[in-house]
């Protein structure tokens, strides 16, 4: 949905919160810059980007404790990108399922449609999708990649909002 469909709704997920976030940055003077985190075996995440002194930080909208907002310290988007690597826990194995990250993708480039939309925006989510990624690790290196604990699977299991709630 788009943010002012969103905003009506009372709802949204990662998406909807990454659109409405870069609108807000993009009203204020800054580009509306978007991330895709691609997982195996679990949802991709769309986090916005903002750059305080030469660091980037991240804006997140997560259902999740960890996969939320990131301050202004990583010298590089890889750095960021990686920051959220080992909260990032795919659901039937529970090894650490994000495998890549896209480059920024500069939303005005598509316009100000996407703002005020009353239709779906799936193509938007197919342009960041197809949009160049790089991976975190090597592939062979996959194997090497350790299941989480049994500490690390109870964090991964908090959520602010149950599937009853209604903003879900």
């Amino acid at each position: 949905m788009s943010p002012i469909s969103s905003l009506k709704s009372g709802k949204m997920h990662c998406f909807e919160g990454a659109l409405l976030a870069a609108a807000a940055l993009w009203v204020n003077g800054e580009p509306p810059l978007i991330l895709d985190l691609k997982a195996k075996g679990d949802d991709d995440h769309v986090i916005v980007l903002y750059k305080r002194n030469g660091y980037w930080g991240a804006i997140s909208k997560s259902n999740h404790t960890t996969l939320r907002w990131r301050d202004p310290i990583y010298k590089t988007i890889r750095e960021l990108a990686v920051s959220y690597f080992h909260e990032y826990l795919d659901n039937k194995f529970y090894k650490k399922g994000l495998v890549s990250f896209s480059q920024p993708f500069n939303l005005k480039k598509m316009g100000t449609g996407w703002i005020t939309d009353e239709k779906d925006l799936h193509y938007l989510v197919e342009a960041l999708d197809n949009a160049p990624h790089k991976r975190i690790y090597p592939a062979k290196n996959f194997k090497y990649i350790r299941r989480a604990d049994k500490m690390e699977r109870q964090a991964a299991r908090i959520i602010e909002w149950g599937k009853s709630n209604p903003r879900t």
